[in-house]
């Protein structure tokens, strides 16, 4: 007599591991330029590229305009984003008003392992000689002041306007600037020593000095 197999072992494929598979499948497209800025994202279509249902489609989407790489105008649909200098110069504009509150709460509110985090991403910055490593270590300054803030919103918020690819293109292009590194690198513990003396109003005017500057060399 023949057994029935149970399927004790086989991985289940749930519904969340579908959309993490259409998220950066759809994700990759968009960095690669595959799917062109100002484009609409027709779900149905999508959902038939992937080989899928439009649920997790539209659960993909919905991160991915979070992230920042696709918007969403009610009754029209989901579109991709813009990614080119004019974009990045916007969101700039906007850190230029978020950052400078960010490091005042983080002076007032930040602990020691903060205080060890940012020395540590400050660290790799200055030690890297990889533009994209260089990128990820300024990157990660930035988002760990946003965590000593203890306020998740403003963390979620720069994340979603400084996206990591189009960080690592921007800084590889800025790298060919003379001692751009080193200067970046001294600002930053410039930054960290006032978060780490607890001077909110220094630590804004340092920031808000920090994005300037990097809006004005984009500008011109």
């Amino acid at each position: 007599m023949t057994e029935e197999a149970n399927g004790d072992n086989v991985n289940r494929i749930n519904a969340s591991s579908v959309v993490t598979l259409a998220y950066e499948e759809l994700r990759a497209l968009i960095l690669a330029g595959d799917l062109e800025p100002g484009s609409r994202l027709a779900q149905a279509s999508l959902a038939d590229q992937l080989g899928t249902s439009r649920t997790p489609v539209r659960e993909a989407l919905r991160r991915l305009a979070v992230e920042g790489l696709v918007e969403f105008h009610p009754n029209r649909g989901f579109w991709t984003s813009d990614l080119g200098l004019d974009a990045v110069l916007r969101r700039l504009e906007v850190r230029l008003i978020l950052e400078p509150g960010i490091a005042a709460l983080a002076a007032e509110r930040r602990t020691d392992e903060d205080l060890e985090a940012l020395a540590a991403a400050i660290e790799r910055e200055a030690t890297t000689s990889d533009p994209a490593g260089a990128h990820d270590a300024s990157r990660e300054f930035h988002i760990q002041l946003a965590k000593a803030t203890r306020n998740a919103e403003l963390e979620r918020a720069l994340e979603s306007l400084w996206i990591v690819e189009v960080g690592r293109r921007l800084l590889a292009r800025r790298a060919t600037v003379q001692d751009w590194q080193t200067g970046d690198v001294e600002e930053h513990r410039h930054l960290l020593a006032a978060v780490e003396a607890q001077e909110p109003e220094r630590a804004a005017a340092l920031m808000a000095k920090h994005v300037q500057d990097a809006l004005r060399h984009w500008e011109h």
